[in-house]
């Protein structure tokens, strides 16, 4: 199937959605999987230490990064109507892979993508007051296909 996030098109056999450590996640990471999760026909896995989805549909894929943004433009949202910061985020996509084709634990390798969050607190007259957050319990695997 090809996916889209954002105009960067891949042709990938699956879409892996894990939430890792689910009992030290944020609410937000949470939040994000659970929207994730309400696409129907996703198939849902609790190993140990992690949840995790399959998205292998590419209109489960649109619904699904749909459903994240949506929750993500929520949490911008309820920063503006208090008043109290700026809010914005972004995905960070990273790869490894040796000349064979695996990554470091010689699993065929894939693209992962994680959000990381930007908080600005400062005034304009003041100093500034940014601070960028990793969610490293909440991401994305990207599948390649066989060949």
């Amino acid at each position: 199937m090809i996916v889209e996030l954002y105009g960067l098109a891949m042709k990938v056999t699956g879409v892996g959605v894990h939430l890792w450590s689910p009992w030290r996640g944020s609410h937000l990471e949470h939040r994000l999987f659970e929207a994730a999760k309400a696409v129907p026909g996703v198939k849902f896995e609790a190993p140990p230490d992690e949840l995790r989805l399959e998205i292998t549909d590419a209109k489960q894929w649109t619904a699904a990064l749909l459903n994240i943004e949506r929750v993500l433009k929520g949490w911008e949202e309820e920063a503006s109507d208090a008043g109290t910061d700026r809010r914005s985020w972004r995905w960070l996509l990273e790869a490894d892979a040796d000349a064979h084709g695996f990554d470091v634990k010689g699993e065929k390798a894939c693209f992962w993508g994680f959000l990381r969050l930007s908080l600005d607190r400062g005034s304009p007259g003041d100093e500034e007051k940014g601070e960028d957050i990793d969610l490293n319990g909440f991401g994305l695997s990207f599948y390649r296909e066989e060949g």
